[in-house]
């Protein structure tokens, strides 16, 4: 089994992220020894939706304001609609993925997460996948888009959809092991 005791993890999400891709990735982190902070707008809690119905809320841990990205060795966004589109809106959000990417730190992003990587300008030139009305979206941005279940470019893990989050995780663990195995 894999041992992420050194890995310290952001997530980022808010009201109307899809709850199976911020709760599977996370317990899956958990479970493998990570250190797992969830950060938000406010730290009132955010509200999961299953595609189009309510889900379950968590409580963040801190709000993105909070946030020293020194602190953690990567940075998880999990999708949903309403999620992404609100934080490629907030400046700290996006700054947030900025110093991820210029601390080149491993950055995975699930299904309509990948706006917050166009928003910060960070996927010209990348390999990337996403939900299927985002990829003109990242094209547009300059990024080589593909239908893949998960997609790993350098410190990019992309993937489109709450179907492909076992192969997710298992790319986002793969990849921390790795990071974790040469520090």
């Amino acid at each position: 089994m894999t041992d992420l005791s050194h890995a310290h993890v952001l997530i980022v999400a808010t009201d109307g992220f899809e709850q199976a891709e911020l709760f599977e990735p996370r317990q899956a982190l958990l479970d493998a020894g990570a250190k797992v902070t969830l950060a938000s707008l406010s730290t009132d809690p955010i509200q999961g939706m299953k595609q189009d119905e309510k889900g379950d809320t968590i409580t963040p841990d801190l709000t993105i304001d909070d946030v020293d990205t020194e602190d953690y060795t990567a940075l998880l966004l999990p999708g949903g609609v309403a999620n992404p589109d609100a934080l490629r809106m907030n400046d700290r959000a996006v700054d947030i993925v900025e110093e991820f990417v210029d601390a080149d730190k491993l950055v995975a992003a699930i299904c309509h997460a990948p706006w917050l990587l166009i928003e910060a300008d960070v996927v010209d030139g990348k390999t990337m996948t996403s939900w299927p009305s985002l990829r003109t979206d990242l094209a547009n941005a300059g990024a080589d888009v593909v239908d893949e279940e998960v997609v790993r470019d350098g410190q990019f893990i992309t993937s489109r959809k709450p179907d492909d989050i076992p192969a997710f995780n298992k790319a986002i663990i793969a990849a921390l092991a790795e990071e974790t195995a040469d520090a």
